[in-house]
């Protein structure tokens, strides 16, 4: 009689093993680590960037007239951008936007910078400062990647917790359909190019 019932749980156990299985439980854990590793890079490109600031700042304060607003924007938007932390098990649409838009912020304010850098020949042509402005667009590409990158994670593991049979037990588990970036407002419309 005991070896029927150690028998019978054996074969419990292997039953609810293979259900959890073909019910995707092991693929959305898989795929939800999956973004929890892509959010972990656009965050590490992210800090790269607010790394890089620093150094740009301090080789252009060496521009006696340079706009001190704009480095104080630039340093501001950084210092915001940098204090927002989201994990990616908690990472909400509202968080996602609040995370983009402190992000968006700080892009503006280093194209405003980057702008304002045109009118100093001698600052265009210091060599720390060129390789902190390549090392800086480089990043902004690296950025764009990991965001990419993110977003087909994100897509995969919705769309498996989203289709049959999958949808029956995702939310049991508590797997819930994740934020995408999204691209920021008015980047639909391509900017003017004037020549004077």
């Amino acid at each position: 009689m005991k070896k029927i019932k150690n028998s019978l749980l054996v074969l419990f156990a292997f039953a609810s093993m293979l259900s959890l299985n073909s019910c995707g439980y092991n693929g959305a854990v898989s795929k939800s680590a999956a973004i929890d590793a892509s959010w972990a890079k656009v965050q590490s490109a992210y800090q790269r960037r607010a790394d890089l600031i620093p150094n740009l700042v301090e080789t252009v304060k060496g521009q006696a007239d340079f706009e001190k607003s704009t480095l104080t924007a630039v340093i501001e938007a950084r210092a915001k951008a940098s204090s927002m932390n989201v994990n990616a098990k908690d990472l909400s649409p509202e968080k996602l936007k609040e995370f983009q838009e402190n992000q968006g912020q700080l892009s503006q304010a280093l194209g405003r910078f980057l702008q304002i850098v045109e009118n100093y020949p001698d600052l265009k042509s210091n060599q720390a400062f060129m390789e902190l402005q390549a090392q800086l667009e480089g990043t902004e590409n690296r950025i764009n990647t990991e965001r990419n990158l993110f977003n087909e994670a994100v897509q995969d593991y919705n769309t498996h917790i989203k289709t049959f049979p999958n949808v029956l037990f995702s939310n049991m588990f508590g797997f819930k359909e994740r934020a995408y970036f999204e691209a920021d407002k008015g980047s639909e419309k391509a900017p003017k190019v004037t020549f004077k």
